[in-house]
């Protein structure tokens, strides 16, 4: 189980910077990935990148990172998944964030997401929640 916690992480941020900046649409080096992923671990990491996408865009901060696990492990059913305890980073610092994604059938896109921006979190809790600066 670590080994999947390391492959999910190291899986994330190779998927983040194959999209960041460049487009929005998943280009087939992405999609050939993530379909190397569970089912559940591919819609969180899709639901991830569409959180950064949608706080920048509606927000205006500038996510670099977004995790859908930080305090309460997301809840799936079938093609959506609700992350009431997820955060992201903007800038070096980390924030609350809710959210409730439904993809694709074969959860390498995003159908619809709505979301809530939370508080600041203090850096003396990042350690506890698996946050880094």
């Amino acid at each position: 189980m670590r080994f999947a916690v390391i492959t999910a992480r190291c899986l994330s941020a190779s998927i983040f910077f194959a999209m960041a900046h460049s487009t929005h649409a998943m280009d087939a080096r992405v999609a050939k990935t993530l379909m190397k992923v569970d089912s559940d671990t591919r819609l969180e990491q899709v639901c991830d990148i569409e959180a950064m996408h949608r706080v920048g865009k509606e927000i205006g901060l500038k996510p670099d990172r977004a995790k859908s696990d930080i305090s309460i492990h997301p809840f799936h059913q079938g093609d959506t998944m609700k992350a009431p305890g997820a955060a992201f980073r903007s800038k070096g610092l980390w924030y609350a964030l809710s959210f409730e994604c439904t993809g694709t059938h074969d959860h390498l896109g995003v159908l619809a997401f709505s979301f809530k921006v939370g508080k600041l979190i203090p850096k003396n809790r990042w350690a506890n929640l698996g946050l880094w600066g």
